[in-house]
């Protein structure tokens, strides 16, 4: 008897540090699960992007909405104005005065993410764009408009129980979801400082005036670039912000169902060289982005 309850007080003390560990095992399990399944997502999402992908239609299955937070900067640095439009598949929400839609003359009209089209051209959207065309711009200098845009995602990966056609709300809302932040930055190049008319510049001086880059050929007080033939475009520096940029994806986890996300963070980041296209959705009038890699163009 006596050494059964030596070993019943042993097998008792190494179920209690059994027992202790269990959690931690099992959070480091679903903390693999998780990182692995971000992993797998931002490959897919990051190939769609980069790729300029359209017809991936079955992207509304998981992207359950989508916001851009712009804000118009004037050329003094100041901020004009801004807002937040909101994206989802059933409903949309567009800030009374964002650029460059809705006006009165072009209406909204229809849920911009019912299509993959539209997840992809919206997730493109260039972090900085001129605020008359809507171009993108390589900084805010001389003014602009700065987008943040934000997808939010339930996993592409994961068990097939959560997948389409699954429509028992209660498994979808389980399902692993996360916060995906998207920028599309210009190349990281050096520019140099805003030309000023007050100050004086000589030869081999660099300054960023009206969207290019330009050096003084001589002593250069008070004259324009582009007006005046003190000044030469600087031709590779434009050509390279115009065929090269970078792509940042930014993942959170796991989204809570307040809205706020876990401990999870993770960035991938990738080159993409070629144009960027600007386009628009023909139903809704909502301005498109998208990469089309190895297509490229001479800065004029």
């Amino acid at each position: 008897m006596v050494e059964i309850a030596i070993c019943l007080a042993i097998i008792g003390i190494a179920l209690v540090a059994i027992i202790g560990v269990l959690p931690a095992g099992l959070n480091v399990q679903k903390d693999n699960r998780e990182e692995t399944l971000i992993g797998q997502d931002a490959t897919v999402l990051i190939e769609n992007i980069r790729n300029g992908a359209r017809g991936l239609d079955d992207l509304t299955n998981y992207v359950v909405a989508i916001t851009n937070t712009w804000t118009y900067y004037k050329q003094d640095g100041t901020i004009g104005g801004g807002g937040v439009n909101g994206y989802t598949y059933a409903n949309y929400s567009i800030a009374p005065s964002a650029f460059p839609y809705p006006t009165a003359s072009v209406p909204l009209a229809g849920a911009p993410i019912t299509s993959g089209v539209n997840i992809i051209g919206l997730l493109s959207t260039p972090e900085y764009i001129d605020q008359v065309q809507g171009t993108p711009i390589p900084n805010l200098v001389q003014g602009g408009i700065s987008n943040y845009v934000v997808a939010y995602v339930r996993s592409l990966s994961g068990p097939a129980v959560e997948k389409p056609p699954q429509d028992n709300d209660i498994i979808r809302s389980d399902s692993f979801s996360y916060k995906m932040i998207c920028q599309n930055v210009p190349a990281p190049v050096n520019t140099p400082p805003l030309w000023q008319r007050k100050l004086s510049y000589k030869a081999g001086d660099q300054v960023y005036w009206n969207g290019f880059f330009w050096q003084a050929t001589a002593k250069a007080a008070g004259d324009i670039p582009g007006v005046s033939v003190l000044w030469v475009k600087v031709s590779n520096v434009p050509q390279l912000m115009a065929n090269l940029r970078e792509l940042r994806l930014t993942f959170l986890w796991p989204l809570l169902p307040n809205g706020t996300t876990g401990n999870g963070r993770h960035t991938f980041r990738t080159a993409v060289a070629g144009q960027m296209v600007k386009t628009s959705d023909y139903n809704n009038k909502e301005l498109l982005y998208f990469f089309q890699p190895q297509t490229f163009t001479s800065a004029p």
